[in-house]
């Protein structure tokens, strides 16, 4: 037993230092890139015009918070993106319970749902500008537009791939569809809705920045346009660094929430 017990804790403490090592070579590797990058600025290998460098991008930061204009751009974009995700979760949630109570509705709309989901979402822009306006609704109803489809598919096939012998015991112990649907469907889909749910967040930032790119006012989406405009790529690069500060951020978060609801499970 004490070997063993033994050789458990020498395997435990392996993978830590791997987790370690892994974690430090990511961040050396960062580091090392901003100060290639800064580095090549300086001397001059790269235009710093076009390309930037990372003290470049900092100056810029500090003169947009001191303005108060970088953070109203932001809480526009998060508060979109929130929005967008929170309705496609509900929209294909919604649609996917229906398909599968009524599978005839499967059968005729399945094929418009691989159409729809197939078709570049960045092509309806246009068409959603003109018939809702140049606002923060056709932003939205773009960035519904990126991930609806595919989260609908995604939750439906996982209703359909239950266990049916789990199915035939609820039947046959008195059991009615809507218990299959609340006491199997939905609690053993919890997972499912996890990974659909990191998918399509960066669906609905995906989408909220075509929209912004479109039909805004404000985001940085629109900060991108408006850097790319007048020549201003520090703009340009500083908010696509801060879009993918955000996406990682958003994804921790739910991250943090499965690994809650693994803990709970245990």
């Amino acid at each position: 037993m004490k070997p063993s017990v033994h050789t458990q804790k020498e395997y435990l403490r392996s993978l830590r230092r791997e987790r370690i090592l892994v974690h430090f070579v990511r961040i050396l590797i960062f580091f090392a890139l901003l100060a290639a990058w800064e580095f090549a600025a300086q001397k001059g290998y790269i235009d710093a015009f076009i390309t930037s460098s990372p003290s470049r991008l900092w100056q810029c930061f500090r003169s947009l918070m001191a303005s108060g204009s970088l953070p109203q751009h932001i809480r526009i974009t998060v508060l979109e993106t929130l929005f967008s995700f929170a309705l496609v979760m509900g929209i294909a949630l919604i649609l996917s319970i229906l398909l599968w109570w009524f599978p005839i509705l499967s059968k005729i709309f399945e094929p418009y749902l691989v159409v729809l989901n197939s078709l570049p979402k960045s092509a309806l822009a246009p068409v959603f500008i003109v018939w809702f306006g140049n606002n923060m609704k056709t932003i939205i109803i773009a960035a519904v537009s990126v991930a609806v489809f595919g989260a609908t598919m995604t939750l439906y096939h996982s209703f359909r791939q239950m266990e049916p012998d789990k199915i035939k015991l609820i039947y046959t112990l008195g059991g009615k569809k809507l218990d299959v649907l609340l006491r199997l469907i939905l609690p053993g889909n919890i997972r499912t809705l996890l990974n659909v749910s990191k998918t399509n967040l960066g669906l609905s930032l995906v989408g909220v920045i075509i929209g912004e790119f479109l039909a805004s006012t404000a985001g940085l989406g629109y900060l991108i346009i408006y850097g790319s405009q007048v020549f201003k790529l520090d703009i340009v690069l500083l908010a696509i660094v801060l879009l993918c500060i955000l996406a990682v951020l958003l994804y921790l978060l739910l991250s943090l929430a499965e690994k809650l609801y693994e803990r709970h499970i245990r």
